[in-house]
This record gives C-alpha cells, sequence and structure tokens, in this order.
C-alpha cells in the first residue's frame, strides 16, 4: 500500500515504514525465537559476552543512523562527482537518511535490545539457582536490566557526538564498506 500524505505541502510516500514493519516483525520473532533457545541455555560468562555484543552492534548501527540524518549532502555531491571511493553508496544513503535512521537505530537497536534482555535473563536464572529467595530475584533482575540499560545509554550517549560531528567521515566509510561487499557479491556471481 503506497499512501501519500501531505506535511506542510510535501508529499511523502510511507511505503518504506510498511516495508520497516514487516522486517522488524519477522527479525524480532527471528531473534526472539534464537534468544529464547541459544541465550536461555548459556551461562554467565557467555551471556555477559552475547551482552556486550549486542550493545556494540545497537551502539554502532545508532551511530550510522544519526551520521546519515546529519551528514551534509552537498559534500557527500561534491564526493560524488570527484569519483571518491564508496561515496556514490554514501550519497544514497544520505538522500535516503529516514530510512537508514529507521532502519538502523530502530530495527536493529530494537532487536538487539530484546537480545540484551534475554542475555540478562539468563544470568538472573542461572543466579538464581545458586541464590534462592523471591525478593533477592526481582532485585537481581532490576539490577541486571538497569546495568545493562545503563551502559547501552552510556556508549550511545558517547557515539551520538561523534556520530553529529563525523557524519560526512562515518557515511563515506560505510559507503567504502558497502562497495567492497557489493564487489565482493558480483565476483562470487560471475563465478
Amino acid at each position: 500500500v503506497k499512501r501519500k500524505f501531505s506535511i506542510l505541502g510535501k508529499k511523502t510516500s510511507y511505503r518504506w515504514a510498511y516495508q520497516t514493519l514487516i522486517l522488524a516483525i519477522c527479525m524480532s520473532l527471528f531473534f526472539g525465537f534464537l534468544s529464547q533457545t541459544l541465550l536461555s541455555s548459556m551461562g554467565i560468562f557467555f551471556a555477559m559476552i552475547g551482552i556486550a555484543c549486542f550493545v556494540f552492534i545497537s551502539v554502532i548501527f545508532d551511530m550510522i543512523g544519526i551520521a546519515a540524518t546529519s551528514c551534509d549532502r552537498k559534500v557527500i555531491e561534491r564526493w560524488a562527482k570527484e569519483n571518491i571511493k564508496g561515496s556514490k553508496i554514501a550519497l544514497k544513503l544520505s538522500q535516503n537518511s529516514e530510512k537508514v535512521c529507521s532502519f538502523c537505530a530502530d530495527v536493529v537497536g530494537d532487536i538487539c535490545s530484546t537480545l540484551c534482555g534475554a542475555g540478562g535473563a539468563c544470568i538472573v536464572v542461572t543466579l538464581s539457582k545458586v541464590w534462592q529467595g523471591e525478593n533477592l530475584m526481582m532485585v537481581l533482575s532490576i539490577v541486571v536490566s538497569a546495568l545493562i540499560a545503563g551502559v547501552t545509554i552510556f556508549c550511545k550517549a558517547l557515539m551520538k557526538a561523534k556520530a553529529i560531528n563525523n557524519a560526512n567521515e562515518i557515511i563515506l566509510k560505510i559507503g567504502v564498506m558497502l562497495e567492497k561487499m557489493s564487489r565482493k557479491r558480483k565476483k562470487k556471481k560471475k563465478l
């Protein structure tokens, strides 16, 4: 369904929002199943490593989303005209900044939060086998959730300033990376 809405005289298509909805549901189902089956059987050490990885992924994708919305499109366009490596993909990212930001910050960020929550639950369940008591488990659950949220928010806060101040360079680096990945795919298809 492609609907056009008029906001301040500009017509905007929200088809990408519906696509993001479907993608988010599918990814959440997949990673939710993965977290319930895999993370629930992990020990505390592996759960903590998993949480650290998911926080890192969430922070990196949040940085990409912010950089896409903060970059100077005129600079990126100039780089594309000069054929600087990765600039054409960087230009596409900046032209679709609302989609890039929505996917990176919302879809990936929320999925990583879900997986962090599953890792936190794994830690609480493992500790509940050692320490008994309903009140203790409730306090432990709150403390683990607060620590995960606090670390995630702290890391994102540190990365936001970097993403805004270095938006052009970040988007160009992502463009270079995606360009290399695209070339590798094309080579594999030729083989």
